[in-house]
């Protein structure tokens, strides 16, 4: 997909997919939430008003509150592709969030998945 399309991409329709893959394997919405929390700095009142402003998903990225400065420590492969050898800013937010998501469904304790460590 072109990075102008996932750029467009409305956030109302993005958010559900990304939470119902931590949902399908079991994982509760307060686990999905303290990720994206970690990530962003979104609480799930910040969450609600962007989904009601209904913006695109790179405006979600671009107007996150807090950013984590240890998202660079995420590493791992994405959809074929390796996170830390991405170079667009804003697609390799986007596939943090993927990478963090992935780790939950997959049964990662999110105490782990948030507590990254330097090698």
């Amino acid at each position: 997909m072109e990075r102008e399309k996932i750029y467009a991409l409305p956030i109302r329709k993005v958010y559900p997919a990304i939470l119902g893959k931590a949902l399908k394997k079991g994982r509760s919405e307060q686990e999905f939430l303290q990720v994206v929390q970690w990530l962003t700095g979104y609480d799930k009142a910040a969450i609600d008003r962007q989904l009601d402003r209904d913006i695109t998903y790179k405006a979600f990225f671009d107007d996150s509150p807090a950013w984590n400065p240890d998202a660079t420590l995420i590493k791992g492969v994405v959809c074929k592709v390796r996170v830390e050898t991405i170079g667009d800013p804003v697609i390799w937010r986007m596939r943090c969030l993927d990478k963090l998501v992935d780790e939950l469904a997959k049964g990662k304790p999110v105490e782990k998945i948030l507590n990254r460590k330097k090698q």
